[in-house]
């Protein structure tokens, strides 16, 4: 029966999770979605192909060779614009995209921390009701312990922030958060 209740709250958490995603895809603009879209359409391969088809076929057609008169000949001032505009439109596109998936992500990892303060608190809560068992049991070793007494105190997110500041954020110290 355990099993089952597990899944049943695995499950109901994973609709939770696909509801939370499924609402913020459908509170996209139309502005956003059409950025997405750009994004999306930009970063296929077959984006590579066209792009080289259309730049082979603009210089092909600017040579002369060919029964049409160059319109944009050699250094094909025309195609360099053209190709920055796109440049430049496409890159605020990706960052709109970006950004937007950054205050996401940002509003998941709030939502993480959250669930985690909440694991943290019944688990301090957990281990305080085992201490108690214990007691009662007589079993005093395992309380009496140093780690066992540090992990039944109710943890201070403030002090933990201030340390992992102090020890791995700080810029010139080796740590995995190094300053780029």
């Amino acid at each position: 029966m355990a099993r089952h209740d597990s899944t049943t709250v695995a499950e109901e958490n994973i609709r939770a999770i696909a509801r939370l995603q499924e609402k913020a895809h459908r509170g996209r603009t139309v502005a956003q979605r059409l950025g997405d879209w750009i994004t999306v359409c930009a970063s296929r391969e077959s984006s590579i192909a066209v792009h080289l088809a259309w730049f082979a076929g603009w210089i092909l057609l600017n040579t002369g060779r060919f029964l049409v008169k160059p319109f944009d000949p050699f250094p094909y001032t025309l195609l360099t614009t053209v190709v920055s505009l796109e440049a430049i439109f496409l890159t605020l596109f990706v960052l709109a995209s970006e950004n937007r998936l950054t205050q996401q992500a940002e509003r998941r990892g709030q939502l993480d921390l959250q669930v985690n303060l909440l694991a943290e608190q019944e688990m301090t809560m957990v281990l305080r009701m085992l201490r108690e068992i214990c007691v009662e049991m007589n079993l005093r070793e395992t309380i009496t312990s140093e780690k066992f007494k540090e992990l039944v105190k109710r943890t201070d997110v403030s002090q933990l922030a201030e340390q992992l500041e102090a020890t791995e954020c700080t810029p010139g110290k080796d740590s995995a958060f190094k300053a780029i």
